[in-house]
């Protein structure tokens, strides 16, 4: 069973044997499909371009002949000519993407990120989940099965783009994030502060890497998983960053994520400050594996959390 993700950044793809849910293979590379979206309302020609020898260049690893679902999210969601361009890349590849909501988007993460959890031997029956994406962020309160979710258009290439400066964004969060904000308060005057703070997406996983060590090259999942990122890690990681000349940066990022990274670590860090929690915990598990999951249970995402 092959997934894949089209996210406003990157394209994620993988593939899983059904009957033990192990990774076979996966890819991932950066295409940049918000790129200016903000601007223009459009997937840019080069975007579409740039996806399309993506996913020609997946077809070297993963079996993408039968059995594959591909879904993609809050870019394609929010562009004029998603629609033509989900087309056109049906039309050169063969590949047909679902544009799905954001509720959908994070019902699949979730699946993925609680199937984490359980192999971590986690025990927290009431966690926040945050999915701090390119072109959106989704918050999902989980008690015990029951799920307060809301997706919001605040991501982390559309920050980047609009308000460019470090300085630019701290100004600009605060007004940003206030539906974000809204949302915490209204949910915590009736349940109780969850048990821990989960993070998933590229910015969480990518400090984490740095914490330990790692570069964009030398990633390893594995060690990611279930690491804990204080909120004093994400401004040294920064202050890291920005010390670094632009090539050092994409050595240790990724090209095309290096000027993207610190917008999500101001994202990350306010969000710890409205959830009101020192520490997070980091899994890199989510959309794709979500999705692949649900495909060999044959679950219906909707129906699996109310």
């Amino acid at each position: 069973m092959v997934s894949i993700d089209l996210g406003s950044n990157t394209i994620r793809g993988i593939e899983i044997e059904c009957n033990t849910l192990k990774k076979v293979a996966e890819y991932e590379k950066i295409v940049k499909t918000a790129d200016n979206l903000h601007k223009t309302g459009c997937i840019s020609d080069e975007a579409v371009e740039r996806i399309i020898n993506a996913i020609g260049e997946m077809r070297n690893h993963l079996n993408l002949e039968h059995g594959v679902k591909a879904v993609t999210t809050e870019a394609i969601r929010r562009a004029k000519n998603g629609l033509k361009v989900i087309n056109l890349i049906k039309n050169t590849t063969g590949i047909e993407f679902q544009i799905i909501d954001g509720k959908k988007e994070a019902y699949y993460t979730l699946l993925a990120v609680v199937s984490r959890l359980e192999k971590l031997k986690f025990k927290a029956k009431k966690f926040i989940l945050v999915d701090i994406g390119g072109g959106s962020t989704e918050l999902i309160f989980f008690n015990n099965n029951k799920v307060n979710v809301k997706s919001f258009p605040i991501g982390i290439v559309t920050i980047a783009q609009k308000y460019k400066t470090k300085d630019n964004i701290i100004e600009n969060l605060p007004s940003e994030m206030d539906d974000i904000k809204y949302f915490i308060d209204e949910y915590y005057k009736v349940a109780e502060k969850p048990e821990i703070f989960i993070s998933t997406a590229g910015t969480p996983t990518t400090v984490a890497a740095m914490k330990l060590g790692m570069n964009y090259k030398t990633y390893d999942a594995n060690r990611i998983n279930g690491v804990f990122l204080q909120k004093e890690d994400l401004k040294e990681q920064m202050e890291r960053l920005l010390s670094l000349d632009e090539k050092s940066r994409q050595e240790l990022v990724g090209v095309g994520r290096e000027d993207l990274i610190v917008a999500g670590i101001l994202i990350f860090r306010y969000l710890y400050d409205l959830l009101g929690f020192d520490k997070a915990c980091v899994v890199d598990d989510g959309l794709r594996e979500g999705v692949a999951i649900a495909e060999c249970k044959q679950l219906n995402i909707d129906e699996i959390f109310h």
